[in-house]
Order: C-alpha cells, then structure tokens, then sequence
C-alpha cells in the first residue's frame, strides 16, 4: 500500500474514532454546555501529521456532527469549528517546531490557552443568537460559567492527549499504520 493511501486511511480512521468520540462520550456540564473527547483525537491526529489535518479532522467531524446529532445547526459547526482548532491546531503548530515529549506538553498548552481565550469572545459573540437573549446576559456568564467550562474542557483534553499519545503512537506504527511516517 502507498504512504498516501496509509495516510488518508489513517486520518480516516481517526475522523470515525473522533465522531464515535462525540456520539458516545458526550457529558452533560451545565446550561446547554457539553464535554466531548473529540478534540483528544484531533489533537493526536495533528500531532501525527500536522495542524492541517487537525483542521480537516474538525471540519469533517464538525460537518458530520452537525448533519446528524447537533442541536444548534450551523452555529454549533461553527463554535466547534473554531474551539477544536484553537486547541489541536495550535498544539500541532507547536509540536512542529519541536518534536520532543517537551514540545507536546508546551503544544497542549498553548492550545489549551488559545481556546479558552478565543473561546470566551466567541461564546460572548455568539451565544446570544442561538440562546435569543441579550448581550448582556451571556456577558454575565462568561466568567462563572463559560471560562470554568473552557478550563476544564482544555485540561482533560490536554491531560488525556498527553496520556494517550505515544501508545497510539506506537500501535499505529505496529500496525504499519504510520511506520514510514516521521518518528515523533
């Protein structure tokens, strides 16, 4: 088998593990606000090959999740869009730059951080038009609700990333999935 067909099967499989991720691992948080696993499987997929898979992941996740489960339609798309690729993205951008269980950690970081800002003005931005309240409303949850949301979201996404990244790694690699692949 070719390396792009290993490739886009690889990044198949990943988009399905991340879709099963958010149809089966989705836990209620409060408000209309929902925890999933996703963005663990888009930021592995980027870490593997680099923050423009990380994208195609999420658009074609986000894409699939709002065609079939989603309860806010296209702004729903789009907020899980921008969340998941503030994190993957940017923890993939930086793992590129340096491809060392330090350049990880610091990658999910900056990700981390990255989505919880972008996030708090995307929520203020957007929140009131799918929730038909006023402004001000959601400027007063921001704090107490949509920043612990984005904090806890973040770290166990990161946490667990960091957990299962170099076993996926490694049976993906077993498996002649990603053999010929750079050694990360």
């Amino acid at each position: 088998m070719n390396q792009k067909t290993k490739k886009l099967t690889t990044v198949g499989m990943l988009c399905a593990l991340a879709y099963t991720a958010t149809v089966f691992g989705r836990v209620p948080f409060v408000l209309f606000l929902k925890y999933d696993p996703k963005d663990i499987i888009i930021a592995i997929s980027g870490l593997i090959f680099g923050p423009f898979i990380s994208f195609s992941v999420t658009f074609v996740v986000s894409l699939v999740e709002m065609l079939t489960i989603s309860e806010n339609g296209i702004l729903g798309f789009l907020m899980n869009v921008i969340s998941s690729c503030c994190f993957a993205c940017t923890a993939a951008f930086v793992y590129q730059k340096k491809q060392k269980f330090a350049g990880v950690m610091i990658g999910l970081f900056c990700g981390w951080t990255c989505m919880v800002c972008v996030m708090l003005l995307w929520n203020y931005l957007i929140t009131p038009i799918y929730m038909g309240c006023p402004r001000e409303a959601v400027l007063e949850l921001l704090i107490p609700t949509f920043l612990p949301f984005n904090l806890v979201k973040g770290g166990l996404n990161s946490v667990i990333t960091m957990i299962l990244y170099k076993p996926i790694v490694s049976a993906l690699r077993h498996s002649d999935g990603i053999k010929s692949f750079p050694q990360k």
